[in-house]
């Protein structure tokens, strides 16, 4: 993973300008510096202030559900405040608080992994402590393999971000016999509350513990399995040098299960990270 600060560029008045964002967030970032962030695989546009963070896609169901599980995490967990969010030109804008703290797959985490390790086991506890009895998103096999469905029957899945060993000789054949294959093998579910995508980047720490939870946009009562799966191959590939970085040979991913106290179940694990290849 390269670090963040070698990963954004600086922008200003003309890409305010050119996103054309809504005058009522203007007034809350006008004449202020940011950086705008390229590490994300989302395609969302990111301008990051000082102490603020404003999203911008046109995925506006996707949008709208973030900004309401944010709304609704206020108080439960540490989570970005929704300061305004908007619809406008085919465009949804979410401004929101910055979260402080180090993504935790910045250098001190990966050259420390038990810190890390020990934090990512307590986010996820944190998560899965959540009282899910009005929360506003069900995130079940029917709802996501209902949205994978959409993935493989609008040619949406990304072949070019996925597990070398998916498809192909040794692998399926093609997006479309993966997910028949899912729809087959679905496993009991456990459900808890889930982040939907806990992966490194996407969980903040400081000095050693978790500081806050970002991009929400899949959170929702769902199967610990999944976070689980997620930051298990997370944590693989930013130790084994996947994304550019430095390899750390000693390190083993396993470690997790122990920092858990938990035994895992490879059917469960395997499920869920073949089925995050749709999308």
């Amino acid at each position: 993973m390269v670090k963040l600060s070698e990963k954004l560029r600086f922008g200003g008045l003309d890409k305010v300008n050119q996103l054309q964002v809504p005058s009522k967030i203007r007034a809350w970032i006008d004449k202020k510096s940011f950086t705008v962030d390229d590490i994300g695989m989302s395609g969302n546009e990111v301008l990051i202030f000082d102490d603020m963070v404003l999203k911008i896609t046109d995925n506006s169901a996707f949008m709208a559900d973030e900004v309401q599980l944010m709304r609704w995490l206020e108080g439960k967990i540490p989570v970005p405040q929704v300061l305004e969010y908007e619809e406008k030109n085919g465009k949804c804008y979410l401004l929101m608080s910055r979260i402080g703290g180090e993504m935790s797959c910045d250098d001190y985490y990966l050259e420390n992994p038990n810190i890390l390790l020990k934090a990512l086991a307590c986010g996820l506890k944190m998560l899965w402590e959540v009282d899910v009895k009005d929360c506003p998103h069900v995130r079940d096999l029917d709802t996501v393999l209902k949205e994978a469905r959409m993935q493989v029957e609008n040619n949406l899945v990304d072949l070019d971000n996925v597990e070398s060993d998916t498809f192909g000789e040794n692998g399926f054949e093609s997006p479309k016999h993966l997910l028949e294959w899912l729809e087959n093998n679905r496993p009991t579910f456990e459900p808890v509350f889930s982040h939907g995508d806990y992966c490194l980047p996407n969980i903040f720490l400081e000095n050693g513990k978790v500081k806050g939870f970002i991009d929400l946009g899949r959170a929702g009562i769902g199967d610990k399995w999944n976070d689980i799966a997620l930051c298990y191959r997370s944590l693989k590939h930013n130790f084994d040098g996947s994304y550019g970085g430095k390899v750390y040979e000693d390190f083993n991913p396993d470690m997790l299960f122990e920092m858990l106290g938990i035994e895992p179940e490879w059917e469960k694990i395997n499920y869920y990270l073949l089925l995050d290849e749709l999308f």
